[in-house]
């Protein structure tokens, strides 16, 4: 019998990706797929990562959108010397 995944579309969220993502690899690393479904299984494993790096890339856009001239590149030093002034 053969475990053919179906052809579906993008999840609702990053987090929903980010599971099915695990299930894909937890049962191609277990071995539980034959050759045919395996190959299914990387090529929908390809569109969950290109959805989550979407996703994450404009979650970054937003970040820096929302802090504007605020983000400075962060610095050690100052942070621990900002740190013993008080």
């Amino acid at each position: 019998m053969s475990k053919k995944l179906p052809s579906v579309a993008l999840p609702a969220s990053f987090e929903e990706a980010m599971a099915e993502l695990e299930q894909l690899v937890a049962r191609m690393e277990a071995g539980e797929l034959p050759l045919e479904a395996s190959v299914a299984a990387y090529k929908r494993g390809s569109e969950l990562v290109k959805y989550c790096a979407a996703q994450l890339e404009k979650v970054d856009h937003q970040v820096k959108v929302l802090e504007g001239d605020m983000l400075k590149p962060f610095n050690a030093e100052s942070t621990q010397s900002a740190e013993a002034d008080e």
